[in-house]
């Protein structure tokens, strides 16, 4: 039991915690806004597809057909969720937690 406890310890003194703490690359402003350039055409394209799904719903609507464009706005509005949340998400898969 003694060899056990004392296995357990040396264990636990191996799994130390490393920190590491990201710093910004020389050039890491020109990365910055190329990353705000295409988050601004994300959400752009969000906005055109919720545009096009109100207007394939009334044309559906008007036609008597299936009505497909639900999934086009729910497409839409999941893709801008984890888009806007993409830095919390890589955030918490980074530093795991």
């Amino acid at each position: 039991m003694t060899t056990l406890l004392s296995a357990a310890r040396d264990v636990t003194v191996l799994a130390q915690e490393i920190k590491i703490t990201p710093t910004r690359p020389p050039g890491g402003d020109k990365l910055t806004n190329l990353v705000g350039y295409l988050s601004w055409l994300v959400m752009l394209a969000g906005i055109a597809a919720l545009i096009y799904a109100g207007g394939k719903f009334g044309w559906e609507r008007w036609q008597g057909g299936a009505v497909e464009s639900p999934k086009i706005v729910f497409a839409a509005l999941v893709g801008g969720i984890i888009a806007t949340s993409a830095g919390v998400i890589m955030n918490a898969a980074v530093s795991g937690g």
